[in-house]
């Protein structure tokens, strides 16, 4: 027979997984005010009693979750970081990776700004950045190595391309995200100038 008194529901059900749920959501409410407001105002000029408002809660309730400031930073970027990759894949550049792309900054802007343009600014995390973007010159020069011939250009263009792609995307977020249907379209060309300048004769 249950024991009432470790019961929270009705009939004598454990009322546990309900708070795991709840737990999980509260979690993610603060990862998405922490977000706005770090993308608002940066790390330093961030304060926890920042977040707390943002996220209308207190700041001993933020504690019951994360540790520090620089805890829930990183939390911050891990989870941006983790949809994108899920949203774009992490192996190849082909036709589908910056519409894939443009999709996950129009997703999630502050999250896209937070990792390519802020958190890169910030030496205490600025090695997560450091593991992006080496991981995506090795994927850029990999897969132009069957366009450009190997040398010093397609070294240069390995490492250009996903600069200008990222800076490119944050553009046209600042922007207002003009024309989704053709933005890939543009961003594309000047990918391809980058390919035709690299593949020039010399």
């Amino acid at each position: 027979m249950s024991n009432p008194g470790n019961a929270d529901t009705p009939g004598g059900v454990p009322a546990q997984p309900v708070r795991r749920l709840r737990r999980a959501e509260r979690r993610e409410q603060i990862l998405d005010a922490a977000t706005r407001a770090f993308a608002r105002a940066g790390y330093a000029a961030t304060g926890l009693d920042d977040i707390a408002a943002e996220a209308e809660l207190t700041r001993a309730m933020l504690y019951r979750h994360f540790d520090s400031k620089a805890d829930l930073y990183r939390a911050v970027l891990d989870r941006a970081c983790v949809r994108l990759v899920e949203a774009t894949g992490a192996d190849d550049f082909d036709e589908s990776a910056i519409p894939a792309l443009l999709r996950a900054a129009s997703a999630d802007p502050d999250g896209f700004r937070l990792l390519f343009r802020y958190a890169a600014r910030e030496p205490d995390f600025r090695e997560l950045i450091d593991s992006i973007t080496a991981a995506s010159r090795e994927v850029a020069h990999r897969n132009l190595a069957r366009l450009i011939p190997a040398g010093p250009w397609l070294d240069w263009a390995a490492n250009l391309i996903p600069t200008l792609t990222l800076e490119a995307v944050i553009a046209w977020l600042d922007a207002g995200q003009p024309d989704p249907g053709a933005a890939a379209g543009r961003i594309d060309q000047a990918v391809h100038g980058v390919i035709a300048a690299a593949q020039a004769p010399g």
